[in-house]
C-alpha cells in the first residue's frame, strides 16, 4: 500500500486529488496538510491532519506527496519535498516558469525521486476519442485543430488568488496549461513540435486582475492549431473542432468527470465518465463522394488512470503517465505565447534549449 499525503484541501484537493487517490487500488489517502480547518478529516474519517508541510515530511510512512495549492507556491513546496527525498505529484502548472521546472527536474533526478505533473485532462473522454481518430487516420490528413475552453464567469474569481498574477493566477497558466499539453501530445507523433506561436492574451472582464482570455495559434508543417479560452462565453464554442482532407470532427460540451467528482469522496465501482448519446461528438467524412455524418461513441474518460499510472511508476512497473519534460515544454510554449502577445508578432519556437 502506497500511503499518500495531500498538501492543500481547496477545490483541487477536494474535487480531484482526494477522490481519485481514494478510488485507486494500492493507494491510501493517509494525511493532509490543512493550516486551520479539518475539512479532509470530516470527509475522510481516520485521515491524519497536519498543520505544516514539515510535519508531513517528517512522517516516514508517507510514500507520495501531492501538492494542490495556489500556483505560485508550487515551486517552493516542490523543492522542499524533493530535498526531503519524497516522491511528488504537483497540480498544474508544475511551476510558473520553465526555468523553475528545469530546476525541479534536475533536483528530482539528483534525489532519485519521482516528480510528475498533474496533467489529468489527458484522461478526458474527448481527448481519448480524438487521439483514437487521429491514430486511425479517420479524418485523412489533418489540416486544422481547434481546442477551446469557454466559460461564463463575468464576476470575480471565487478564489482570489486565481485573479492575482503575482500568485500565479490567470487563465493562461490555468486552462492554457491543459490545452497546450493536450495539443502537444495529440500532434507530436504526426507533426512533431510546433515551429512557431502567435498569441493574443488579455483581460476582458471589468476591473483589474489577471488575464482571463487568450487565443494561441500554433504553426506546424501543413497544420495550424488554435487554442483559446475566455470567461465571457454564455454560448461556448465547440470544445474541439478538427478538419482533415477526408472530413471533420466536432465535439461540444465538457468532459463530465469534474462535475461528478464535486459530489463524491470516492468513485464507486461501475460505469464512470460516460456521456449520453445526445452529447457525443459528430464525425462527418467523405464516403464515395458524399458526406456521411454520424455520432461517434466516445471512449469514457477516467481520471483514475492517472493515479493508477503513478502507482505503477512507484512500483517500477511502468513509466510515469506524464514527464517533467512535458511540463517544461508546455511552460516554454506559454512563455513564447506571452512574448508574442506583448510584441504583437509571431515567435519561433526554439526546442533545442530543452533541458536534459
Amino acid at each position: 500500500m502506497i500511503r499518500v499525503g495531500l498538501v492543500g484541501f481547496g477545490l483541487g484537493g477536494r474535487v480531484f486529488h482526494a477522490p481519485l487517490i481514494s478510488s485507486v487500488e494500492g493507494l491510501e489517502l493517509a494525511a493532509v496538510v490543512e493550516r486551520s480547518t479539518h475539512l479532509a478529516a470530516e470527509r475522510y474519517p481516520g485521515i491524519t491532519t497536519y498543520r505544516a508541510l514539515d510535519e508531513l515530511l517528517a512522517d516516514s510512512s508517507i510514500n507520495l506527496i501531492v501538492v494542490s495549492t495556489p500556483s505560485a507556491t508550487h515551486f517552493d513546496i516542490a523543492r522542499h519535498v524533493l530535498e526531503a527525498g519524497k516522491n511528488l505529484v504537483v497540480d498544474k502548472p508544475l511551476a510558473t516558469t520553465s526555468a523553475e521546472i528545469a530546476q525541479l527536474m534536475a533536483l528530482a533526478a539528483a534525489k532519485g525521486a519521482l516528480l510528475v505533473p498533474f496533467h489529468n485532462r489527458r484522461c478526458d473522454s474527448d481527448f481519448q476519442t480524438i487521439q483514437k481518430l487521429l491514430r486511425e487516420g479517420t479524418l485523412g490528413r489533418l489540416v486544422h485543430l481547434e481546442s477551446t475552453f469557454d466559460r461564463w464567469s463575468p464576476g470575480s474569481a471565487r478564489r482570489p488568488w486565481k485573479d492575482d498574477p503575482t500568485q500565479g493566477g490567470g487563465i493562461l497558466l490555468d486552462l492554457g496549461t491543459h490545452l497546450a499539453d493536450q495539443a502537444l501530445v495529440l500532434l507530436q507523433d504526426l507533426f512533431g513540435m510546433p515551429e512557431a506561436v502567435s498569441a493574443h492574451i488579455g483581460r476582458e472582464r471589468d476591473g483589474a486582475g489577471a488575464d482571463d482570455s487568450f487565443t494561441l495559434r500554433l504553426s506546424y508543417p501543413g497544420l495550424s492549431v488554435t487554442l483559446a479560452a475566455n470567461c465571457l462565453s454564455a454560448l461556448p464554442r465547440p470544445r474541439f473542432h478538427l478538419r482533415g482532407t477526408r472530413g471533420n470532427f466536432r465535439k461540444k460540451g465538457l468532459d463530465p468527470q469534474e462535475a461528478a467528482l464535486s459530489h463524491l469522496t470516492r468513485i464507486d465501482p461501475g460505469p464512470w465518465g460516460e456521456e449520453p448519446i445526445a452529447k457525443w461528438g459528430l464525425l462527418s467524412v467523405d464516403v464515395d463522394g458524399g458526406m456521411v455524418t454520424r455520432p461517434v461513441e466516445p471512449i469514457p474518460g477516467n481520471y483514475r488512470l492517472y493515479y493508477a499510472g503513478i502507482r505503477d511508476a512507484l512500483l517500477k512497473n511502468a513509466p510515469p503517465p506524464v514527464t517533467v519534460l512535458d511540463a517544461w515544454r508546455v511552460a516554454r510554449l506559454l512563455e513564447w505565447a506571452v512574448e508574442s502577445s506583448n510584441q504583437r508578432r509571431e515567435i519561433v519556437c526554439n526546442w533545442s534549449e530543452e533541458p536534459e
